[in-house]
């Protein structure tokens, strides 16, 4: 569902357990917003982005995996 956060969770050794212990919740949980079944909130997204990378925009790392062309545009 985000491709760009998940390559920078692979380059920067983050683990999914880490990112929810950051968010205070589980690693299910992260799991499901991760995942599109549930979703992440603005706040969440903004402390994955300053805790775990900082150096990273909200927009590149949340972009999502559905492109113009995708979504038939």
């Amino acid at each position: 569902m985000f491709p760009n956060l998940e390559a920078e969770m692979a380059r920067n050794k983050v683990t999914q357990v880490k990112l929810a212990e950051i968010l205070g919740i589980t690693p299910t949980t992260l799991s499901f917003k991760m995942n599109g079944k549930s979703t992440l909130s603005l706040k969440e997204c903004v402390e994955i982005k300053r805790k775990a990378f900082p150096d990273k925009t909200l927009d590149y790392l949340f972009a999502t995996d559905e492109t113009g062309s995708e979504k038939g545009e």
